[in-house]
């Protein structure tokens, strides 16, 4: 029986968790559903288009948990914006590198672009600020969560190699006091380092954000 295109989708991403993006191959694939390879190149012409389909969907089910209501305060929006895409990005092994450079395969996914614009045009950024803003919301996520999947690539699994007392033992505190104490910020207290960052970022754009001209009317009496 012909597999769908949709199952085989579901498939890759239950092989990402399971071996990671350099693990993942369209032989592989085929081999997991039991399949001959020409199979699945019937359906993606390579393993790049494959992962543009498997991004997209997951983005496509992910961005349905993001709250977007035009009269939610444009800071608000932002941090849940920023929260909800790293949730999304971290539901699979190598999750952000997935996504990251894919080509979208599901236009539906322009529609939360543009209601994520509409908030911030509402606020009264302009149309460039507006792009700049969302896309730089957005680059830091993918490229924080890049990092924080290198480190644990999946829940409750730490490379050894960044275990903060052995990365202190390999830099002479001597020299470099701040950048040996810096191990026990980059490579622990994800979810802090996380949300301080947004802010970071949200309280640069409230700095960009246009103040609103005050219309003084002013009696003849």
């Amino acid at each position: 029986m012909a597999l769908e295109r949709s199952a085989m989708i579901a498939a890759g991403l239950k092989l990402l968790d399971e071996v990671g993006l350099e693990g993942l191959t369209l032989r592989r694939l085929a081999s997991e559903l039991g399949v001959q390879a020409p199979a699945i190149y019937w359906h993606f012409k390579s393993k790049q288009d494959l992962l543009d389909h498997m991004a997209s969907t997951v983005l496509v089910a992910g961005v349905r948990e993001i709250p977007f209501n035009r009269r939610m305060r444009w800071d608000r929006w932002a941090m849940e914006y920023g929260r909800g895409l790293r949730r999304i990005l971290l539901l699979h092994r190598d999750g952000a590198r997935m996504i990251s450079g894919t080509q979208l395969a599901d236009n539906s996914l322009y529609a939360p672009m543009e209601n994520s614009l509409l908030i911030l045009s509402d606020a009264g950024f302009s149309s460039y600020l507006s792009i700049v803003a969302l896309s730089t919301l957005y680059s830091y996520v993918v490229g924080f969560v890049i990092e924080e999947q290198a480190v644990c690539p999946q829940p409750n699994e730490f490379i050894d190699f960044y275990d903060p007392e052995k990365r202190a033992q390999r830099v002479d505190g001597r020299k470099f006091p701040r950048a040996q104490k810096a191990g026990g910020y980059l490579f622990t207290k994800f979810d802090r380092r996380f949300e301080d960052g947004l802010k970071l970022i949200v309280a640069g754009m409230a700095a960009r954000k246009p103040v609103k001209a005050v219309v003084v009317k002013i009696s003849s009496k």
